[in-house]
């Protein structure tokens, strides 16, 4: 990796097939230990259930009020400062249940790949 300041472009957001819009903030083969991208989830809208294989996620909750559920846990209710833990390859979804967009970092180790999300429904 080699020092640098990345910038967050709105601009380039984009709606992913399970129903999230992603703005990738830091996520390239000059440092493959991580990524990181900014997640919105429009209100009402539940992501589809899905999984990043061999990855780790964790979600940062900045803005709104979402339920998440995550493998085997039971549905948890999380806002502004709140941190999810996703293990590898384990299956999750994420609901905005406000009426303002929730917002979260996602940080995945290593980086997001493409050929690592699976679509689970």
């Amino acid at each position: 990796m080699k020092e640098t300041v990345k910038r967050l472009q709105v601009d380039k957001e984009f709606l992913t097939p399970e129903g999230c819009h992603i703005v990738e903030v830091s996520n390239s083969a000059d440092d493959e230990a991580a990524s990181i991208a900014r997640a919105r989830v429009a209100p009402g809208v539940t992501t589809r259930w899905h999984r990043v294989k061999d990855t780790a996620e964790r979600y940062v909750i900045l803005q709104g009020r979402g339920r998440v559920e995550v493998g085997d846990l039971p549905p948890q209710e999380v806002g502004p400062g709140d941190v999810v833990l996703i293990p590898p390859s384990v299956r999750q979804r994420i609901a905005n249940v406000s009426s303002a967009d929730l917002i979260f970092l996602a940080i995945c180790t290593p980086r997001f790949r493409n050929d690592a999300y699976e679509q689970l429904e």
